[in-house]
């Protein structure tokens, strides 16, 4: 044998996993077939928020939580409907992961994290509100932690450890090894051959060669795949759209890079592993297209708040509970009804100010930074310095003083197609002004700010105080353009509670695990139908370490 593990994969999870099975004093040999700069994959990009339940920071701002109520709100998002009773069902181990992780969420997560040096913003998140009743989708009360240092602060204790072992000769990174199959001896997975592509110098997240220099074959005692999903491969990711969802947009901005190609769930498969759950996904409806790329169609997920107005590409608002930030897949679901590439928010300046946040590390450099100064001068007026270079420079942004000015603006930017009227607009936006004279209203969407802001932390620093869109003192009028944007796959490997691949009579395959995204975070689909938001990297670091000790102790 070359090592005692080989891991697949040198993104969250597959360092995570890396660096307990090391840890325990194993050999391990990490591949991955992008250049060095891109360790950590995914995660460097994300915003690094985390679900955890019931912490200091929810109960120093007067958030109650529990994991019984975090449990709820999983499991009636979830909607876990495929042989959860059955051993042999889809969704039968990824119920097991979900009550696993919500208990390590509310658990010592947040412990095992703080000893490693992970630190997380005072002001706690609501995302996924829901909109719907109490067992239905949706986060209950906040519960989104946004971590000091964004995604490159969660990846750093990781990175760290794992370039001790390297060190220390127990742990070989090596970059530029592409996974063509993986070896199977008298039924048993010891290994993995693959091509060595030449080196490339491109920016981290840009695309790199395929250019084959070379063949490799590594032997190793277990084989975990830790790749990632399939969101960079639009074909793909349309290929396995559901019905449920409608028909998937001609036109898509890319949330994560090129290599996130989804190779391995198939290279998997065909070595015996069990991919279920392939048609849940989880992409966004507030994409904008980055001023700045870095790869080949690079969006940016707007995280709003509550207050914007939302428009299908008519001009008709959303029916409730389609709110920003409420429903993501909900959403997505009416607007694909409707046949339309695009939606609109309509908002004011004093909006976009509070309640306007992009996801993505880069686009937050004062928190991945941790510069204390930067982020505490996002309570002043005017808008974030990234939020404002969209609004200078984004493609798909309007501003104007009149309404009638906007919708000319948006006509503009679309080409007309479809051709919006302004009258049409006014109305939808009157009638919603109109519910501000009365702290009592009947529209939910107003409704719903109220209720946001009696949180502290959405009071202080995410939710507007509720105001008119045509008062010209929160002007000017704002106007975005909304794509749908690719980011994760919430199926894949069917893993059982220690990360070890199922195949296709529920047995696990000898000498074979996964986690990450590749096994749908867990059991082939820990999330079920909907996700509760600061989940995927959680889910990266749950699954990453429950295989990582199982392979350990030999399995």
């Amino acid at each position: 044998m070359d090592a005692d593990a080989v891991v697949v994969g040198a993104g969250l999870a597959g360092l995570v996993a890396a660096a307990e099975i090391a840890d325990a004093g194993r050999s391990v040999i990490v591949l991955d077939q992008e250049p060095g700069q891109n360790l950590g994959g995914q995660a460097f990009w994300s915003l690094g928020g985390l679900f955890l339940v019931d912490t200091p920071e929810q109960r120093r701002t007067g958030i109650r939580d529990s994991a019984d109520l975090a449990l709820s709100d999983w499991l009636g998002s979830a909607a876990f409907d495929r042989g959860v009773d059955d051993p042999a069902g889809a969704d039968f181990w990824a119920r097991q992961w979900a009550t696993a992780y919500v208990h390590f969420a509310a658990g010592e997560k947040r412990a095992w994290l703080h000893e490693q040096g992970v630190r997380w913003l005072p002001v706690v998140g609501w995302a996924e509100r829901g909109g719907h009743l109490a067992d239905g989708h949706g986060n209950s009360v906040p519960r989104f932690h946004l971590t000091w240092g964004t995604g490159p602060g969660i990846l750093e204790p990781f990175v760290r450890r794992v370039r001790a072992h390297a060190e220390a000769g127990r742990i070989t990174l090596r970059f530029r090894h592409r996974v063509d199959a993986l070896t199977v001896t008298d039924g048993v997975v010891d290994g993995v051959y693959g091509a060595v592509l030449a080196p490339d110098h491109a920016e981290r997240g840009a695309a790199t060669n395929r250019d084959v220099t070379g063949e490799f074959t590594v032997r190793a005692g277990a084989v975990l795949v830790t790749s990632g999903g399939i969101g960079g491969d639009q074909d793909l990711v349309r290929e396995q759209w559901p019905q449920r969802l409608g028909t998937p947009p001609s036109y898509m901005v890319s949330g994560v890079p090129a290599h996130v190609d989804g190779r391995m769930l198939a290279i998997t498969g065909a070595a015996g592993g069990r991919i279920v759950n392939s048609d849940r996904m989880w992409h966004y409806t507030e994409g904008v297209q980055n001023h700045s790329p870095v790869w080949e169609n690079h969006g940016i997920r707007i995280i709003p708040g509550p207050s914007s107005l939302w428009l299908d590409a008519t001009g008709r608002r959303l029916p409730a509970p389609n709110f920003p930030g409420f429903d993501t897949l909900g959403t997505l679901a009416a607007l694909r009804a409707g046949g339309h590439e695009h939606s609109w928010f309509v908002l004011t300046q004093k909006i976009i100010e509070k309640e306007f946040a992009l996801s993505g590390s880069e686009q937050n450099p004062d928190v991945t930074g941790k510069n204390v100064r930067a982020t505490l001068g996002r309570v002043r007026p005017g808008a974030a310095a990234p939020v404002e270079a969209f609004l200078q420079r984004g493609a798909d942004f309007v501003v104007a003083d009149t309404l009638d000015e906007l919708v000319v603006g948006m006509n503009r930017l679309t080409g007309g197609a479809p051709e919006l009227d302004s009258e049409v607009i006014r109305r939808q936006v009157v009638a919603r002004d109109r519910q501000l004279d009365n702290a009592f209203v009947k529209d939910l969407q107003v409704m719903a700010i109220h209720n946001a802001r009696r949180t502290l932390g959405e009071k202080l620093a995410r939710t507007a105080p509720p105001h008119r869109l045509l008062d010209p003192a929160a002007g000017p009028l704002i106007a975005v353009r909304l794509h749908v944007l690719t980011r994760k796959t919430l199926g894949g490997l069917q893993t059982d509670l220690a990360g070890r691949v199922l195949g296709a009579g529920g047995a696990p395959v000898p000498g074979l695990w996964a986690a990450g995204e590749v096994a749908g975070f867990g059991g082939g689909g820990v999330h079920g139908y909907r996700a509760l938001e600061g989940t995927f990297l959680g889910g990266c670091l749950f699954s990453g370490r429950q295989a990582g000790r199982s392979v350990a102790l030999g399995g």
